[in-house]
């Protein structure tokens, strides 16, 4: 009655041994985590030096290497929250709708006339006409250049608006498209945070929309929130720009469509450049750090075929005229073009140290941040701080485990201890399968881990009460396991699926500490069912099968 086939048996200890193998790197840390290192360096491309091959054999190659992240509050790191200022984009789509604005009215010149920009607010584009009779004429020109907006609010909408005010024609981004750009915006700030901190081989950073302009950012094992701000605050916003003239007064008229902005390597010195860009930093497709003709560290571009092509056109139209680039509204080199510059590969050269070039590269190659960003909270959590919490969930945890195993050791005796036997185990795949799947253990996370070894027995006291129960009809100690095993599966299903529901739901709707504790309560509420129903059952057979007792006692 109570015969598991052995093919079964097979499959229940192998996934025991695959969860424990899964969980054994865990318990050598440090060299497990210095061996990860040395292999990420490695498929990076970097040499592989005596330290880094004594860091790789650390841990066996053949081993699984996969350990459990440490979050931030148990590891250290920084901490911040970042408003992005999304209404610096309205001014850029401003600025790039005016060519197309400018274009379609040359073409009716002979109709309106002239047609010049104003100055206006960032946000609308502000252009006057010779010929005011013709302004509501040159209105339906430019109304032709809308776009329908793509998204689910705003589904019927364009994404500009066309009002008259006297000669002037006034273009501004409607409201539905203004929603949809700030989410544009904060996307892509996400984004490019996101490559931007994975770039230094940080481990399970965390990065997420707050609210409709907040972004919130926390990298464990960085040094310090000032490390982080100097690594994702800089908008690195490059662009190549025509020079008009050179000024030492900042204070100076540049122009109309011009500005002024101050060179890094000559304090005192601006330039006055057009502010159209030829090409910019959005048409890169690679940047690496390198150095010049003079040993003196610079950073090697890349442009992609349209970037290549405005590159190579204007340096064969200007040899002989100086042009800068740009890098977050400071002139970091204004060479003079001395012959065309075909393929769209160049090199940035200024007063950069190895470090310098290096951040640059990085920040170049993950790209520019849309919009600027202010830091509104910003932490750094130390590494003792964050072991002192590992010291207090390992507590925690000893604590929880050791109440419970003498419970159950007191309360059912021999039965108590397959209950124990299986707790352990459970515990163990529970970091087997935040190992596998590359989960990140925070202190919510080891309050979760303490709630499953408490939650975890009880599915077995379900079961023992059961079989007690059946003992006292007398049909005999094998019967009565059967039958308890049998008569509690329900209970023990119904009452791990509500819970895990509950899990599921704290997961889709919560954030940061919230997901990490209903990680590892959804992971624990899995392995306790799997090592109630089956492991502790097995164990309870296997017992039965050697020692056939007459009778038994739970």
């Amino acid at each position: 009655m109570l015969d598991i086939p052995l093919w079964k048996r097979v499959v229940i200890w192998g996934v025991v041994a695959l969860g424990l193998l899964l969980a054994a790197p865990n318990l050598f840390y440090g060299k497990v985590e210095g061996h990860n290192d040395a292999a990420a360096l490695i498929e990076r491309g970097a040499e592989p030096t005596g330290e880094i091959a004594d860091a790789l054999a650390q841990w066996p190659g053949a081993l699984p290497s996969g350990l459990v992240n440490l979050g931030l509050d148990l590891r250290g790191g920084a901490h911040l929250l970042a408003e992005v200022h999304v209404e610096d984009v309205y001014a850029e789509r401003m600025d790039g709708l005016w060519p197309e604005v400018r274009d379609v009215l040359r073409a009716e010149r002979a109709t309106i006339g002239t047609i010049r920009r104003q100055d206006s607010p960032p946000d609308e584009l502000r252009v006057r006409i010779s010929e005011p009779a013709q302004i509501n004429r040159a209105a339906e020109l430019v109304r032709d250049l809308a776009q329908p907006i793509v998204t689910l609010t705003g589904v019927g909408s364009s994404d500009i608006e066309v009002t008259t005010d006297g000669p002037d024609l006034i273009v501004r981004l409607s409201d539905a498209e203004k929603r949809a750009t700030d989410d544009r915006t904060i996307q892509q700030s996400l984004e490019i945070i996101r490559r931007r901190v994975d770039e230094v081989g940080t481990r399970e950073p965390t990065i997420q929309r707050q609210g409709e302009d907040r972004i919130l950012i926390q990298v464990p094992g960085i040094g310090s929130a000032a490390e982080l701000k100097a690594l994702i605050g800089t908008t690195a916003k490059l662009t190549f720009n025509p020079v008009v003239n050179r000024t030492g007064d900042p204070d100076a008229d540049p122009g109309p469509r011009n500005i002024i902005l101050p060179s890094v390597d000559e304090p005192g010195e601006f330039y006055v450049l057009e502010r159209t860009p030829v090409v910019s930093g959005e048409q890169l497709t690679d940047a690496q750090p390198t150095f010049d003709q003079n040993g003196i560290p610079a950073v090697n571009f890349r442009f992609n075929p349209s970037g290549a092509r405005l590159f190579g056109d204007y340096t064969a139209e200007n040899i002989g005229s100086p042009f800068a680039i740009v890098l977050d509204n400071e002139v970091i080199s204004a060479p003079v073009i001395q012959s065309h510059i075909p393929g769209g590969s160049g090199i940035i050269t200024g007063n950069f140290s190895v470090e310098e070039s290096t951040q640059l590269a990085v920040l170049l190659r993950a790209g520019a941040l849309p919009a600027e960003m202010t830091f509104l909270e910003e932490r750094t959590i130390g590494p003792e701080l964050g072991q002192d919490s590992i010291d207090a969930g390992r507590i925690a945890c000893i604590v929880a485990l050791g109440a419970v195993l003498l419970f159950m050791a007191l309360s059912y005796g021999t039965f108590g201890m397959f209950a124990n036997i299986a707790l352990l185990l459970n515990v163990a795949m529970i970091f087997g399968i935040l190992s596998l799947i590359g989960g990140t253990l925070t202190l919510p996370g080891i309050a979760g881990i303490v709630l499953t070894i408490g939650m975890a027995v009880d599915a077995n006291v379900l079961v023992f009460e059961r079989i007690r129960e059946e003992l006292k009809t007398a049909r005999g100690p094998a019967r009565a396991i059967e039958q308890g095993y049998a008569r509690a599966l329900s209970a023990i299903i119904d009452a791990n699926i509500t819970t895990f529901i509950v899990a599921t739901i704290l997961f889709t709707l919560g954030a940061g500490p919230v997901r990490g504790f209903a990680v590892t309560l959804g992971i624990g509420i899995m392995t306790s069912v799997f090592t109630a129903i089956f492991v502790t059952r097995l164990l309870i057979v296997t017992w039965f099968e050697r020692r056939r007792p007459k009778t038994i006692e739970v």
